[in-house]
């Protein structure tokens, strides 16, 4: 965490001190290993950095808290006197911010300690170590950079649920867990939608880290999910080519110069990447947040389900552009402001992704056609949203599948033909444009448990299905529309067929 600035540039604030007081807190006594703090013991020093102390601690009484089924992380803020005051700030924000966050993809909070005696943060020790060192590794193989960037996009969306933005996205403040979950660390720089930002009250620099700081971030706005996301393009290409697309700026004018200089496409360097991991990585690093992924599951949807991703130009570009577009870019760029300020939560209600699941082999025309007109509807009305119409190639459980017809033409494609048209009203209808409109055939022995896992897997907000008539069978075994209503964790819509006259 650190404030770009430029040479010279100095900011002072008032943090963790009475108001009317500018005296940085005062320097506690140096901590050492078996000291009690507020009922921790101190253990291990872990890392000493530049803004902050890491100790492994426990508890003094373990039979007193709710959490010794966990490792214990102290985190310390670095007080010596001279420091950048954004430690201070940051520091007051992370213990601001992380009671209020919840769910797999954050360090569970504990506790905190105040600035009067010494300030600290407890909380859940995740093992292992940060993706910092995989960056020596790149440039990684495609598989890997889209595994990377889906689980690290997830972790962002459950984020951005719970109206917080990041602001500091970087290898360095991600760790997985031995299950593979994705885990964000390091909130001082993050934004709340409904707390204070008291980085914005006290400083007038951009914060962030150089290379990994959208657009926005330089034009002084910290309140918009999609930054998050150009800074994960950033990480992206540097996994994927082993350079990084800006360089490392140290000042603001370096900063700005991302609104006006594109970055080489990652082909240029590595030309065996494939044209949908340059779409993607391209698609986060838009300069303008409207033209990026609207949201974190968005993009983690197109890096599970690159079959699906829409090729644009931005897939084929080998060079970056010529000198008379980057002088226009240029010239704009000298008096451009930022666009009206969205939070967080706003931005989130914008672009939900719509799953319509179709029987595209069983069930009747006319409940194809209801199921049609039912999701134009809810898209037309969802301005941002993302559809992905999803079909299940049902599998034997055991014994070999049949994969091709009796005229020997693949299933899979025929099945993926037949959801195209049956969208294509609605595409013709809305105009949905490269991106929006997504297909998905799914091979599975259970069609409705493949439908709520891709539910859950991708973010989906709204799942659209039709229901067939009801019968003896269907009451005694259930139906696969009851078994999806009753398991997702998202809003269903169950379309019938409509009545005769």
């Amino acid at each position: 965490m650190s404030p770009a600035a430029p040479p010279g540039a100095t900011a002072q604030v008032t943090s963790g001190a009475p108001a009317g007081d500018n005296a940085l807190p005062p320097s506690p006594a140096p901590l050492e290993v078996g000291q009690v703090l507020d009922g921790f013991r101190l253990e291990e020093r872990l890392h000493q950095g530049g803004m902050a102390h890491l100790w492994r601690v426990s508890r003094a009484t373990p039979d007193e808290g709710p959490t010794d089924d966990i490792g214990l992380l102290m985190k310390v803020p670095r007080i010596k006197g001279g420091e950048d005051p954004a430690t201070i700030v940051g520091f007051e924000v992370e213990q601001m911010l992380m009671p209020q966050l919840s769910g797999p993809h954050v360090p569970r909070f504990v506790a905190r300690g105040d600035w009067t005696r010494q300030a600290f943060i407890i909380m859940e020790r995740i093992p292992g170590d940060t993706l910092r060192p995989r960056l020596d590794d790149a440039p990684l193989p495609p598989e890997e950079v889209a595994d990377i960037g889906a689980r690290v996009a997830t972790a962002l969306a459950a984020l951005h649920r719970q109206h917080v933005v990041h602001l500091d996205v970087k290898p360095s403040n991600i760790m997985f867990r031995p299950d593979g979950t994705a885990v964000l660390l390091d909130f001082g720089l993050s934004r709340h939608e409904h707390l204070p930002d008291l980085l914005e009250e006290e400083f007038t620099l951009p914060m962030g880290t150089g290379p990994y700081m959208s657009p926005e971030q330089v034009q002084f706005v910290r309140n918009d999910p999609r930054s998050d996301l150009f800074a994960l393009g950033v990480m992206l290409y540097h996994l994927a080519t082993g350079e990084r697309p800006f360089g490392q700026p140290d000042s603001v004018r370096g900063l700005r110069r991302r609104l006006y200089v594109e970055p080489v496409p990652p082909r240029a360097i590595r030309p065996e990447l494939p044209p949908w991991l340059q779409e993607v990585i391209l698609h986060c690093l838009e300069v303008q947040p409207e033209r990026r992924y609207q949201s974190a599951a968005q993009l983690a949807l197109d890096l599970r389900e690159p079959a699906g991703i829409a090729l644009t130009a931005r897939a084929e570009k080998l060079q970056t552009s010529g000198l008379m577009i980057r002088l226009k870019r240029w010239f704009f760029a000298l008096g451009s402001e930022p666009e009206a300020v969205v939070q967080p939560g706003q931005q989130l209600a914008r672009s939900p992704i719509v799953m319509a699941a179709v029987e595209v082999d069983r069930g009747t025309p006319e409940l194809r056609a209801q199921l049609c007109e039912t999701v134009r509807r809810i898209v037309q009305t969802e301005t941002g949203a993302r559809l992905a119409c999803v079909a299940v190639m049902r599998t034997n459980r055991i014994g070999l599948d049949e994969l091709t017809d009796q005229h020997g033409q693949s299933v899979h494609v025929k099945q993926l033909i037949a959801l195209k048209h049956w969208a294509l009203p609605i595409r013709k209808a809305l105009k949905l444009e490269d991106g929006r409109l997504t297909f998905h055939v799914l091979e599975a022995s259970d069609v409705a448990e493949a439908l709520v896992d891709f539910a859950h897997r991708n973010g989906v907000d709204h799942i659209v299905m039709g229901a067939r008539g009801a019968s003896t069978l269907r009451r005694y075994l259930g139906s696969v529309s009851g078994y999806v209503v009753a398991e997702s964790a998202c809003t269903v819509t169950v379309v019938r067929e409509p009545l005769p006259d």
